[in-house]
């Protein structure tokens, strides 16, 4: 229970509503129906939608879509570098302070836990440097071999990243080389935060991941990972940015054939939203609403803003 000097503390700091879940729950829309009612504007804590012409793959919102709501933190960088948790915590407490100071309510909507964990000063990043030497010695393992050293140095961690990407894998092994393992949770809020995550019925969930993902292959997902490799991004570099670029680069170079692709890529997606069911669980602070309890939803955010 907070004090009542925890509390006075807390009121004096920047609001931020911030809405989670697993991927295909709806965040977005939930994000944009709250900014509309509530003069917000989402910023997207989604670490592949960063990058400019990760659309389809990504799920990124349509300008159509966002219904004249400004969305920030998206199309930011370019696929063929990597970005990171440190240049998302920089650039979204940056919107955070744009958008308040416009006098709106920022509204941070993604399925990203440790970014936004980080953004909002629950987990403190280590500034570790890069050790050229270090990753030099990882050369030459697979996602898996990394991802059992990575559990054993620092289990933590291991609950949270993408099991299959040797980019975050080794830079993981790298922090945790250098400091031991991930920082502890801070007890040092930087915002006033209202957290929101949406509860979908694991069945539900399953069946709206199968049909979004026959939805984007039908839109020309596969298409968009062509064109970025004609634009030279290379295939190496497309399979660290997450499942369906990871699947779909595969599937391209014929490593895999399209009955493997649609079954392991759909099953890799529903142990992701296991994952990120999993991680939003520890935070207690998080109310789970399902989607047509919004009405009551709002008569909690006036109050939180009043």
């Amino acid at each position: 229970m907070k004090t009542s000097t925890q509390k006075t503390k807390r009121n004096l700091l920047q609001k931020i509503l911030i809405i989670v879940g697993p991927t295909a729950s709806g965040k977005t829309a939930l994000a944009i129906e709250l900014a509309k009612r509530f003069e917000g504007e989402v910023i997207s804590a989604d670490s592949r939608q960063v990058y400019r012409g990760l659309d389809i793959g990504t799920g990124k919102v349509t300008k159509k879509e966002m219904a004249g709501v400004q969305h920030r933190l998206i199309d930011v960088a370019s696929p063929k570098r990597v970005y990171t948790a440190d240049d998302f915590v920089k650039a979204g407490r940056k919107a955070i302070a744009d958008i308040a100071q416009r006098g709106k309510l920022p509204i941070i909507a993604g399925g990203t836990g440790f970014y936004i964990d980080a953004l909002v000063g629950n987990i403190t990043l280590p500034h570790v440097p890069p050790n050229k030497a270090f990753r030099k010695s990882l050369e030459g393992k697979s996602a898996a071999e990394l991802f059992v050293m990575l559990v054993e140095k620092d289990p933590v961690r291991a609950e949270t990243i993408d099991a299959q990407n040797p980019v975050r894998l080794i830079r993981a092994l790298e922090i945790a080389e250098a400091i031991g393992t991930t920082p502890p949770p801070s007890h040092e809020s930087l915002y006033d935060t209202l957290w929101i995550g949406i509860d979908v019925p694991v069945e539900v969930l399953y069946e709206k991941i199968e049909a979004r993902l026959k939805a984007r292959m039908k839109s020309g997902m596969l298409a968009e990972a062509k064109s970025l490799h004609a634009e030279g991004l290379s295939w190496k570099r497309m399979e660290a940015l997450g499942l369906e670029y990871r699947y779909m680069a595969r599937l391209l170079q014929k490593q895999i054939t399209r009955v493997e692709f649609d079954r392991d890529l759909a099953t890799e997606i529903r142990h992701y939203a296991k994952r990120q069911r999993m991680y939003w669980r520890r935070n207690k602070e998080i109310t789970w609403i399902q989607k047509d309890t919004t009405l009551e939803l709002s008569a909690d955010i006036e109050k939180w803003l009043s």
